[in-house]
């Protein structure tokens, strides 16, 4: 091995585990910290990001990395990939001021706990002042790193590298297009569904214990991950073998803690999946958000909500909740949980107009960083875009504008890739549908684990090897395109609500 390598991997596997260390305190600041621990626990977030930027953008890093990249040709085929994606990091680093970054990491962690607390009374005008705090502080970093085309792309290259609004733009407006035909084919259908049967009173108790029984039979080591409880669902950790992954629960309606508990054991499999001999490096790290949000959003939908998946579910359900469903059967499940309905709350959205959720913030949050929309005009314009897109308006801020963790955090540029997600995965699914001609037999019978390792041999095991669209077109002989994703709705939900698409 190189020796000026050997030096900047060691370094890299310390500054990764740094990482891990503040990846920790962000769990436990969402999960299990005391209430009045929200500023201690900003001060400790601050020092920590102070420390890790100094370390990150240190000159001896710099000069490592540029002297490896000179001579990329003496490195060997995984060594050139880790020092590719290494300096693409430090040159990012180095155009953020340390002041800024301490500062982002302490007022983002403070918005988080103010979020919260307005979040439970509804009030928007209590968090405003946070919210713009971050807002401001964002659009310095865009500025700082610098773009090409507008200040939202060097936010959005955070999530999905490589990425432009220009590129992302018509992929965007694509499937929204593409989704209006089908939302107001299923509204005039004859055939009504209902979900009345995932509205039931399920103890909190018992969904527990459904969850980790699921989460299991898909593939997640119980030794390398645990589940608990947040505000919002999210999956975190220190490290491969120390996966967090968190759901909600709620009584009267089972798909929150159930279906999100699926989505984010989806991104502990895909952490749990990398090569353990290269932790420590970008070969194993996720390519993007996007395709990390495919490996949830198929476990989620294109597993978790087929019929085949009711097939396996329905008789822990009725082990579980025997009273609740005794009426009922596997299709009926089906039906219920693919019920199309507007909806205020994202995370608990059909999956066709989920996707319009994402569109509405992605808009918002484009023209918000841009200087378009100012923090005070959020609610009007969010409540405006619901009547516009779904035909509902929300009567209180918790359940439109303020429903998201994601802007207190500071993760402007995320949203995108939960409808990215959705592409990949569809695009995935259409590949190993004819991989595994019996899969779903499989998915009935509650075997996952040859899914699971193709998506490990093929998706996981490759880290930051590729970026996602050379990725998209090893695995599946194409570029991203929306023609799968919306091919598959057509599908079931032709077949669901009778109706030609």
């Amino acid at each position: 091995m190189n020796q000026t390598y050997e030096q900047c991997q060691a370094y890299m596997k310390d500054l990764s585990a740094l990482s891990g260390a503040m990846g920790l305190l962000g769990w436990d600041q969402e999960t299990m910290m005391p209430k009045k621990a929200t500023e201690a626990r900003s001060e400790q977030i601050s020092a920590l990001a102070g420390v890790l930027h100094e370390r990150a953008t240190a000159k001896q890093l710099g000069d490592w990395l540029h002297e490896l990249r000179a001579n990329s040709s003496e490195l060997s085929a995984d060594e050139q990939p880790c020092v590719r994606e290494w300096l693409r990091d430090y040159e990012k680093s180095v155009k953020i001021p340390p002041e800024l970054a301490k500062e982002l990491a302490k007022t983002t962690s403070l918005s988080q706990h103010a979020w919260a607390e307005a979040r439970k009374k509804s009030d928007f005008a209590a968090f405003a002042p946070w919210l713009k705090k971050v807002v401001d502080l964002k659009r310095q970093q865009a500025d700082a790193l610098g773009y090409e085309g507008v200040r939202y792309d060097a936010l959005l290259d955070n999530y999905e590298p490589r990425m432009t609004v220009k590129e992302l733009d018509p992929i965007i407006e694509g499937v929204r297009q593409g989704l209006v035909p089908i939302v107001a084919a299923i509204h005039e259908s004859k055939k009504k569904i209902t979900n009345v049967l995932i509205t039931k009173k399920y103890p909190e108790a018992q969904q527990e214990k459904l969850c980790r029984e699921v989460v299991v039979a898909m593939g997640l080591d119980g030794d390398m991950s645990r589940m608990d409880r947040s505000t919002h669902p999210f999956c975190g950790g220190t490290h491969a073998t120390d996966v967090r992954i968190t759901t909600r629960f709620s009584e009267k309606w089972l798909p929150a803690a159930l279906y999100g508990a699926i989505h984010e054991a989806g991104h502990g499999l895909y952490e749990q999946g990398v090569d353990p001999k290269y932790y420590g490096t970008p070969l194993a790290e996720s390519i993007s958000l996007g395709i990390h949000e495919s490996q949830s959003r198929l476990w989620e939908n294109l597993v978790g909500r087929s019929e085949p998946f009711s097939r396996y579910l329905f008789p822990k359900l009725k082990k579980y909740f025997p009273s609740v469903v005794r009426s009922a059967n596997a299709q009926k499940f089906y039906e219920a949980i693919n019920t199309v309905k507007p909806s205020f709350i994202r995370v608990e959205a059909d999956e066709v107009t989920y996707n319009l959720h994402v569109v509405l913030r992605y808009e918002i949050e484009r023209a918000l960083i841009g200087g378009d929309i100012q923090v005070k005009e959020l609610p009007g314009v969010w409540n405006d875009k619901m009547q516009t897109y779904f035909g509902i308006r929300p009567k209180k801020d918790a359940d439109g504008v303020m429903q998201d963790v994601h802007w207190s955090a500071g993760l402007f540029g995320y949203f995108p890739t939960y409808l990215l997600g959705n592409l990949y995965a569809a695009q995935w699914w259409e590949k190993i549908q004819k991989k595994i001609p019996d899969l779903n037999q499989q998915i009935a019978k509650g075997k996952f684990l040859v899914l699971r390792e193709w998506l490990r041999e093929n998706i996981h095991r490759h880290g930051r090897r590729y970026s996602a669209s050379e990725l998209v077109e090893r695995v599946t002989g194409k570029s991203l395109t929306a023609e799968p994703f919306l091919a598959y709705l057509h599908a079931k939900y032709g077949n669901l609500y009778g109706i030609k698409l």
